[in-house]
């Protein structure tokens, strides 16, 4: 069960990973070591996963977001499982979702550019494991992202 500290830390730390434990203890009211243990209790109860560096990914020139909604052949554990893990190894899916409804994942890829998307999907996309069908949508412009979960 988290307490206000605890969501105090959480909430800091999702605005900024970089905070000393000095600087993040004044900000949520705590003592060095009493925030530090929290914290420690909070990776060990998984509730803090990892501290990454967040990019932008037009700097990096990778401007294209697609969402690919796929569709499966077979819904039997095994053949999900290896459609799965087959998207485990590729860089430009950052994200993947199992899904309810018409489609049965939603991939959300980061590319340079259309061209780059439609190799990737000839190439790879549509020989994972146990695809049906691909229906690519391209985003247009991002109106809000935000990594932050609400505490």
């Amino acid at each position: 069960m988290l307490d206000e500290f605890d969501r105090k830390i959480l909430r800091t730390l999702q605005e900024n990973a970089d905070y000393s434990m000095a600087e993040l203890g004044d900000r949520v009211g705590l003592s060095h070591t009493p925030c530090w243990r929290r914290i420690k209790k909070l990776e060990a109860d998984g509730i803090i996963k990892q501290k990454v560096t967040l990019l932008d990914p037009k700097q990096l020139g990778l401007g294209v977001t697609v969402y690919a909604y796929i569709t499966i052949k077979s819904h039997d554990e095994d053949s999900l499982n290896g459609f799965e893990q087959g998207v485990q190894d590729i860089p430009e899916i950052v994200e993947c979702y199992s899904t309810s409804g018409e489609k049965d994942y939603v991939l959300r890829v980061v590319v340079d550019s259309v061209e780059h998307y439609e190799q990737l999907l000839k190439k790879t996309i549509v020989h994972l494991p146990n695809v049906a069908s691909v229906n690519s949508t391209f985003a247009l412009k991002q109106v809000k992202y935000t990594t932050s979960l609400p505490l």
